[in-house]
């Protein structure tokens, strides 16, 4: 909304995206949406449909590096039990979470938990060597988008069993 786009966010559009290429920015972006932040504790580390790769259309356009990011510890902060699907509608959020200590503490419940983070950046996926309009070929998004997917779900495997134990 309103709040997130005058913090610097901005919406997954491809005007946007296309501006701030051309400006030299660094652009993240969170390809499993709502899905990955309000899923339930028991499929945390197991990544979500990364929509419809509006992510690499972009990149492919732009002819700018994919840089996946993998990043374990996020998941044990607020581990997700329950999903009050009445409550969200009531507020039109996507989900609203239940946790070991929210909402049961109030506003304390909202204090994350500690964890071990570990944040990977890894190699670069090139999108320059690409010819011109290879972001309109729907498969060829769907496979890049698909390698960039199969690429951060086989670093987080790796970085939770070098991390061990989330809150030890």
């Amino acid at each position: 909304g309103t709040i997130a786009r005058r913090s610097g966010s901005t919406l997954a559009t491809n005007s946007d995206a296309d501006r701030l290429f051309a400006e030299g920015e660094l652009v993240g972006v969170f390809p499993e949406g709502f899905k990955g932040v309000g899923k339930p504790f028991s499929e945390r580390y197991k990544l979500q449909r990364f929509g419809r790769g509006g992510f690499v259309a972009a990149a492919l356009h732009a002819q700018v590096p994919i840089i996946p990011c993998s990043v374990v510890g996020a998941e044990e902060i607020y581990p997700i039990i329950g999903n009050a699907k009445t409550v969200a509608r009531l507020f039109n959020l996507p989900y609203f979470p239940i946790t070991p200590t929210f909402p049961w503490l109030g506003p304390l419940g909202l204090v994350p938990l500690p964890s071990k983070w570990i944040i990977e950046f890894g190699e670069p996926i090139p999108t320059d060597h690409y010819p011109e309009g290879a972001a309109d070929d729907p498969m060829l998004v769907f496979n890049v988008t698909d390698q960039v997917r199969e690429t951060i779900q086989q670093t987080l495997y790796s970085l939770l069993r070098q991390r061990g134990s989330a809150f030890g």
